[in-house]
């Protein structure tokens, strides 16, 4: 389970001075359920996630992962998660298999263990076709698919996506989206960033909309659209977002 309670971030920048990138963010995601962070781009959605990951230390509130302390325990946080961000980098030299043969053992599998969730992996994901070709000659979504293998190679219980589908095609992009709903009937806790309307109205089992980096609302795709008297995602999306404004 992922439990964020009050979760902050600032920076400082020489010419604006002190910038809030994340404002008292609050949420709960469970086991087996898929939560959605649906944003626009630089709404929060990055930062907060990556201060869930342990990539960035919070300046105020606390987080758990797993019942773990994301301040106090990083290292055996690092261990539960599985986070596929925008910067997940891949060597253009190895092939997919030894990508995510390398990958494998930086998390301590033996190599048995390996290649039974490589298999599965590349079943999951429809890679078979190119597991064993060099990623320097894949597809967007080819890498992108080698990217979330690498990610859940060590089948950690808690799974950030970050923008999963950005820049896929149709076929590739569904492909994930089967994925992701796969990790959720697995038992697996499921953070979901997007700024795709139709996403978290597919995927998500609660949705949490955040905008200038706080979150604005909160609930189930029913209670939201019950609310804002609205059924169309978007719709609910602006009407949030201009509830924030006028106040």
């Amino acid at each position: 389970m992922i439990v964020a309670q009050g979760l902050t971030k600032s920076f400082h920048d020489k010419k604006r001075g002190q910038i809030m990138a994340v404002q008292d963010v609050s949420f709960t995601c469970h086991p087996g359920r898929i939560y959605g962070l649906l944003g626009a781009n630089g709404a929060g959605k990055t930062t907060t996630l990556r201060m869930l990951a342990t990539l960035l230390k919070p300046t105020h509130g606390t987080a758990t992962v797993a019942g773990l302390s994301v301040t106090e325990r990083p290292a055996e946080v690092r261990a539960q998660v599985g986070f596929l961000a925008a910067s997940t980098a891949l060597y253009a030299r190895l092939t997919a298999r030894e990508t995510l043969a390398y990958f494998g053992r930086l998390n301590g599998l033996p190599a048995a263990e390996v290649a039974a969730r490589t298999q599965r992996l590349a079943d999951d994901l429809e890679m078979h076709e190119f597991l064993d070709r060099r990623v320097d000659k894949f597809s967007t979504g080819m890498k992108q698919k080698t990217s979330i293998a690498r990610t859940l190679i060590h089948d950690p219980a808690v799974i950030i996506f970050d923008e999963p589908t950005l820049g896929l095609d149709v076929m590739a992009a569904r492909t994930i989206l089967r994925f992701v709903r796969d990790c959720k009937a697995r038992g697996k806790t499921v953070i979901y960033s997007t700024h795709i309307m139709s996403e978290v109205e597919k995927l998500c089992d609660t949705i949490g909309i955040i905008h200038g980096g706080r979150l604005l609302a909160e609930g189930s795709l029913a209670d939201l659209r019950a609310r804002y008297a609205e059924t169309d995602m978007e719709e609910i999306f602006i009407k949030a977002i201009g509830e924030k404004e006028a106040a």
